[in-house]
């Protein structure tokens, strides 16, 4: 018989040599949470989408980032969802406005946690599209004006950095002119450079209650059929200013964000979006998987796809982990 000269098991054997050779590792610095913002105070109520996500008011805000930095936690993704929503998402910029409080409340309890806030007024229009929206369509240019002002109204409340969600052309150089025009220039931008129109955004739309009242979002959102597109978009983003740039979602395009990784040394996220965390959450609860070897299984798979940071709800849970 002729026995194998190769053997591989060999390093799989024993449980510290298996740590020593691991090729991908997950710690609390790779993952940013994303949470939800509303109005009020003494706000914490469950989103019903989102097993063991709440919205938060500002105030409850700054009591859960302070635990979550004291738990090893590193940064928040912060979306708002304001008390009055009109035509042209007007109040996303407002100072006093739940994100920009939040902020503040967030830096005052947490000052070293990262702060990042979603620039976008999908949250903030009574249509629910991304952009000025007339006639059917969301109108590109005049979106760019009000995504800069909603940007810089979260740097004024001291926000870390930036990350503009909403797929405009061009929004990247407008928002990058005008944090460095008012002397924002160290502010960083993460780009949303390659965002699918995707059907795992589900529970967030619920969530942050910004379902398109008419028509969709695939007149600006990337076709999931297309991933060279998405060297494109990343390209165009870079050029434009962006420090980081981002694919969403993140499982169902682990190519496109190998693909992105092969392109550029720039640093790269991806967002494990409501959708996939809801399905891990629902096939855990039903006992059809184990809930927490396949939640680490796929924030692995992200980062060996080649992320550098993963968006995930998983963030509490991983630092219980």
């Amino acid at each position: 018989m002729t026995y194998p000269t190769h053997r591989p098991r060999r390093l799989r054997d024993n449980a510290v040599l298996r740590d020593l050779i691991r090729e991908t590792t997950l710690g609390p610095s790779d993952l940013i949470y994303p949470v939800f913002i509303v109005p009020g105070r003494g706000v914490r109520n469950p989103i019903a989408a989102l097993p063991r996500q709440f919205h938060y008011s500002p105030d409850e805000a700054g009591k859960m980032a302070s635990s979550f930095w004291k738990k090893g936690g590193k940064a928040l993704l912060l979306f708002g969802i304001p008390e009055k929503k009109d035509e042209t998402g007007t109040s996303g910029a407002d100072p006093e406005g739940p994100v920009q409080l939040a902020v503040k409340e967030i830096k005052d309890k947490a000052p070293e946690l990262l702060v990042v806030t979603d620039v976008c007024l999908c949250e903030y229009t009574s249509h629910g599209q991304c952009g000025v929206f007339s006639r059917g369509r969301v109108l590109n240019d005049p979106t760019l004006e009000l995504l800069s002002a909603q940007a810089l109204s979260h740097v004024r409340a001291g926000c870390d950095m930036v990350a503009p969600s909403d797929m405009m052309d061009g929004r990247v150089r407008v928002i990058r002119g005008a944090l460095d025009s008012q002397g924002f220039s160290h502010v960083p931008l993460m780009s949303y450079s390659v965002k699918y129109a995707s059907a795992f955004y589900g529970p967030f739309r619920e969530a942050a209650q910004s379902a398109p009242r008419e028509g969709n979002r695939r007149g600006y959102q990337m076709d999931p059929a297309n991933i060279r597109e998405a060297v494109t978009e990343a390209e165009l983003d870079i050029s434009e200013g962006a420090d980081i740039i981002m694919v969403k979602p993140a499982g169902p395009y682990l190519d496109v964000l190998r693909e992105i990784r092969h392109f550029t040394g720039r640093p790269l996220a991806a967002f494990q979006v409501s959708g996939e965390y809801a399905m891990l959450a629902l096939a855990g609860a039903a006992g059809a998987i184990d809930y927490k070897e396949a939640a680490l299984e796929s924030l692995l798979g992200i980062k060996r796809a080649g992320a550098d940071m993963i968006l995930s709800y998983l963030a509490p849970e991983f630092l219980e982990w």
